[in-house]
């Protein structure tokens, strides 16, 4: 049996939510089966960004929708990476203009979609 495009497209975007998910929620479990190695130190939130970015992309496949798939990812961005550079244990050089960078486009994407 061949599923159509579109139910393809749904089971594909159902997968990379449970992935993004997945990622968010124990990122060393799924390094672990993925890669058959822990992901540690700033693996972790990097592979929580990534988690962010699979929902997004399942938001703009389900939804048809790039705008809401974009203001997730960043407003979802903004509000992890601002709270990492607040517990300090993850603060490189550029955190704080990423967190800027995301705080601004989420305001111009939440405009634009008016």
């Amino acid at each position: 049996m061949i599923l159509s495009r579109r139910s393809t497209l749904m089971v594909a975007a159902a997968g990379e939510a449970a992935t993004g998910l997945a990622l968010l929620a124990t990122p060393s479990f799924v390094g672990r089966l993925l890669f058959g190695a822990e992901i540690s130190g700033a693996g972790v939130p990097a592979a929580r960004v990534a988690g962010l970015a699979l929902i997004a992309l399942a938001i703009a496949c389900w939804r048809g929708s790039p705008l809401q798939a974009m203001l997730f990812y960043s407003a979802a961005a903004t509000l992890y990476l601002a709270w990492l550079g607040l517990a300090g244990t993850f603060a490189g050089i550029f955190l704080w203009p990423a967190v800027v960078f995301h705080a601004v486009l989420t305001v111009l994407l939440a405009a634009g979609g008016k």
